[in-house]
């Protein structure tokens, strides 16, 4: 009587990666080779490259542009498996992973690598009129919102309804919002007035407002003010020192003072996922987990916390910014005591991050940047940032693609990406050749 074959057990120790961001990624490429089975468990199928994601939100690049399917990136490493799925919990005592789907994930090392979200600092009800930018799913339908407010504008008749539709209010005036602020005003002052024939797109009102004394507070004082100069240059009214009280369908408060605006967009704060709670570690106002010098649990030594999900502090006692470099910093590092611990070597010393500088556009032809003694302005700030972002772009291809979107917005004032990728049923929409009006079809893009 023959026998179901039995698969051979693999006993190479498991690394378990939550997350497929910055970090989860470069710390399963920094386990190459290391002797390990590994496993990424992310909710979405895709790596986002972040820092470009408010150009997918404002028609310069297209989604696919700036994400690559998880799958693909390690399809050649026989050494990874890749499972989509939402992670709700881990389970220290028995060493693995909980899904709302699917049986447990066991792991012998476990890299929580989760990301934070926009934080609405207790207003969780302000989300629903003033979305945040931290996924694809959140640039669409900023997109949609910036470009069905054109829309609606063309057809509205009442003075005052339009320009509620033509006043956008960006709240957060770091670098998230800044580049946000000055994108939306070129859009409107610069790209749209010849599109439009009953509106002009350049009575638009673009305001950034900024609960703190000044806007980019990261960046030294002539860099601020710079940039407050260049964002007054296009056209944005950059409010500071008020914060905002209210956000609705129709109206932003800032202080006592109400705005009629239609479209809000959230850029001042973030909240680290719930990863801490799933394992019980000490965590910061913003969620995220207290980890000791190697990055892992004191309480867990085999469990690791990394980019935004992590409270680190530099070698001067300031919080390690959330920002993608520091998040690769700390994969790499985690991969390398990981790989010690499996060979059986030394550890590397404490985790040290390494600032490379910090970098802020203002529209298409301005940006600054901070290298500590080495400031930038202006155009060749802007190239820097630009070559910066290629660089770190994951393919030939992508380089290439968003290379040439750029110089072809550069060159035409045209954004590519100006498709409205869902229809509001507020707006008129044409029936498809042969049915009758009440039988429309959603719009397609």
């Amino acid at each position: 009587m023959k026998t179901a074959h039995q698969p051979i057990p693999d006993k190479r120790p498991h690394v378990v990666v939550v997350g497929g961001g910055f970090a989860g990624v470069q710390c399963i490429k920094s386990l190459r080779g290391a002797g390990a089975r590994i496993t990424l468990i992310d909710q979405r199928n895709h790596h986002l490259f972040q820092p470009l994601l408010y150009q997918a939100a404002t028609t310069i690049l297209a989604p696919s542009e700036i994400a690559w399917p998880l799958r693909q990136l390690f399809r050649d490493r026989q050494d990874v498996t890749t499972l989509m799925g939402r992670v709700t919990g881990v389970d220290t005592s028995k060493r693995c992973v909980l899904l709302k789907r699917g049986a447990p994930v066991s792991y012998d090392y476990l890299v929580l690598a989760t990301g934070a979200r926009h934080s609405y600092f207790g207003h969780d009800a302000w989300e629903a009129h003033a979305p945040g930018l931290k996924t694809l799913e959140d640039a669409t339908r900023i997109r949609r919102k910036v470009l069905q407010a054109f829309e609606m504008a063309e057809t509205e008749d009442d003075p005052e309804a339009r320009a509620a539709h033509l006043t956008f209010a960006v709240i957060g005036a770091g670098p998230t919002g800044v580049e946000l602020a000055g994108i939306i005003a070129e859009l409107a002052h610069r790209i749209l007035p010849r599109d439009f024939r009953r509106i002009d797109t350049r009575a638009a009102r673009v305001l950034l407002i900024e609960a703190g004394p000044t806007v980019l507070s990261a960046f030294p004082e002539q860099l601020s003010a710079y940039a407050r100069q260049s964002l007054a240059g296009l056209g944005v009214e950059v409010m500071t020192g008020d914060a905002v009280t209210g956000c609705s369908a129709d109206a932003v408060m800032v202080g006592d003072r109400r705005i009629p605006c239609r479209t809000i967009i959230w850029a001042a704060g973030v909240q680290a996922s719930p990863a801490a709670s799933w394992v019980g570690a000490s965590r910061d106002r913003a969620g995220r987990a207290f980890v000791g010098p190697d990055l892992s649990l004191a309480s867990h030594p085999d469990i690791f916390v990394v980019g935004d999900a992590a409270s680190v502090s530099d070698t001067a006692g300031q919080a390690v910014p959330g920002i993608a470099p520091a998040a690769k910093q700390m994969g790499a590092y985690v991969a390398a005591v990981i790989r010690a611990r499996l060979g059986a070597r030394g550890a590397p010393g404490p985790f040290v991050y390494r600032h490379a500088g910090n970098l802020a556009t203002l529209g298409r032809r301005a940006a600054i940047a901070d290298f500590g003694r080495v400031t930038l302005t202006g155009a060749v700030a802007w190239w820097v940032w630009g070559i910066a972002h290629i660089y770190f772009l994951i393919g030939t291809r992508s380089r290439f693609v968003v290379a040439w979107n750029w110089l072809w917005t550069f060159v035409t004032r045209q954004n590519a990406a100006r498709l409205i990728t869902m229809s509001d049923p507020r707006l008129p929409q044409a029936a498809p050749a042969g049915t009758e009006r009440s039988k429309r079809s959603p719009a397609s893009s």
